[in-house]
């Protein structure tokens, strides 16, 4: 009888020792992965919250967009406005988007501006999406006017343009190329005086507290020969000086080197001061 309480003992003993090392066992594996999951938790979380303050977005692209005159393709290499806008997509190959729109093609330039400006693509502007934005836009004849419709409506949206520059401006009906308006900072005009059509000869601020005009300036070719050779024939005839002032390379170099200067300008983080 004593054997047997001996020998339940024993084994009860033993079962309470193995039991007792089974949870001490379970005990330490719990801990083990309870640790683990606090730490993978936690450098999740800080991975999480550092990715937002720590990831650097990209600079926002600057814009230019060229207006060609008249009823012209967009991309017509025979004219300066197209010649231009290919220069500065050879010279700024990232962080410039230049896109050059017929002149009756406003609707679809404003599009384009606008889903440039809308980084993360939710379809609305945020107020930090329309500070940044640095916005250049050119134009010839019925493309000047339309440079500064575009920048008219741009800022019904509270959106800066940089710089407006036309040449031999034509305005179309209901429109007004003279006044620009004051989401503008800078804006220059480049005209000629001569023939049935000739651009607007003075463009002024329609708030001078916020747009600085950098200058009316006037071009005669009544004493020059014609050669623009490689436009149509008809130009030649009815629009000379009007087509004259357009495949002009002063002028042109004149309205690049105000681009050129203010994409230098802002890429450093300083508002451009071009002058002439």
């Amino acid at each position: 009888m004593r054997f047997k309480t001996n020998l339940l003992s024993g084994i009860f003993i033993w079962d309470d020792q193995h039991r007792g090392r089974r949870k001490s066992s379970i005990s330490i594996f719990v801990a083990i992965l309870s640790l683990g999951a606090v730490l993978g938790f936690s450098s999740k979380s800080s991975a999480q919250s550092a990715s937002p303050t720590g990831a650097k977005r990209p600079a926002a692209p600057a814009i230019v967009i060229g207006f060609v005159g008249g009823f012209i393709r967009h991309d017509n290499p025979v004219h300066s406005e197209v010649q231009l806008a290919a220069r500065l997509r050879k010279d700024f190959p990232t962080g410039v988007d230049v896109e050059t729109f017929e002149s009756y093609r406003g609707a679809q330039a404003l599009e384009r501006v606008l889903h440039l400006l809308d980084r993360n693509h939710d379809g609305t502007l945020t107020p930090e999406e329309k500070r940044e934005a640095r916005i250049i836009l050119y134009g010839h004849s019925w493309g000047g006017a339309q440079a500064i419709l575009l920048a008219r409506q741009l800022g019904k949206n509270g959106i800066p343009v940089l710089l407006t520059i036309q040449v031999d401006s034509i305005t179309r009906i209901l429109q007004n190329d003279a006044i620009i308006p004051a989401n503008v900072a800078q804006a220059a005009n480049f005209y000629q005086p001569s023939g049935l059509i000739h651009g607007q000869s003075k463009i002024r601020a329609e708030d001078p507290a916020r747009t600085k005009i950098l200058g009316n300036f006037r071009f005669d070719y009544s004493a020059k020969s014609y050669d623009c050779t490689e436009y149509p024939w008809y130009d030649r005839i009815f629009v000379k000086a009007h087509t004259q002032i357009e495949c002009d390379p002063n002028v042109w170099k004149r309205a690049e080197d105000l681009i050129r200067s203010q994409l230098s300008s802002t890429a450093e983080g300083a508002p451009g001061q071009p002058s002439l």
